[in-house]
């Protein structure tokens, strides 16, 4: 990754998601950007795992941005696994203290070459019906967003997630 001294060291999170993905994709994790939830909020990354699993992944890149989330725990109603995904010079330690809740989530670091699960988020199993319904989802807008990159107009026949 990059020398967090660089001058160059600040991140976008869009850095941060090709980092995420280009790790998950090494690790046959397969994730979409903006994912919409069904209660109203957007997953910065959703994916899936090769055994099934559901994995969310919240991406911040400034310590004001991450101090002052208050909806991230709407999240982990919607995935097996949830992580935290920060560029190397954001300061970790808040993901340290309960209110971040360590025990039940992941911490990747990542820059806009590759990333490092510094502590994998461990498995708290959707019910199945939940899995079946978030997995669903998740596949029908992967299928829209590449069926509508190659031809915009089919939006019109189309609904959204």
């Amino acid at each position: 990754m990059a020398d967090v001294d660089s001058p160059l060291s600040s991140y976008t999170s869009v850095d941060v998601a090709r980092g995420v993905g280009r790790l998950f994709a090494r690790n046959d994790i397969w994730c979409l950007p903006e994912m919409p939830l069904r209660c109203g909020r957007r997953a910065d990354l959703m994916g899936i795992d090769a055994k099934g699993h559901v994995i969310i992944v919240e991406i911040k890149v400034s310590r004001a941005d991450l101090l002052g989330d208050g909806k991230w725990t709407d999240y982990l109603d919607y995935c097996d696994r949830f992580y935290w995904a920060l560029p190397p010079s954001l300061d970790r330690a808040p993901l340290e203290t309960e209110l971040f809740l360590p025990e039940r989530c992941g911490v990747i670091v990542a820059d806009g070459y590759d990333a490092e699960i510094l502590r994998p988020a461990p498995l708290h199993q959707l019910a199945a019906a939940r899995r079946k319904v978030e997995t669903e989802r998740l596949a029908r807008a992967a299928l829209r967003r590449l069926v509508t990159s190659g031809d915009p107009q089919t939006l019109q026949w189309g609904s959204e997630a």
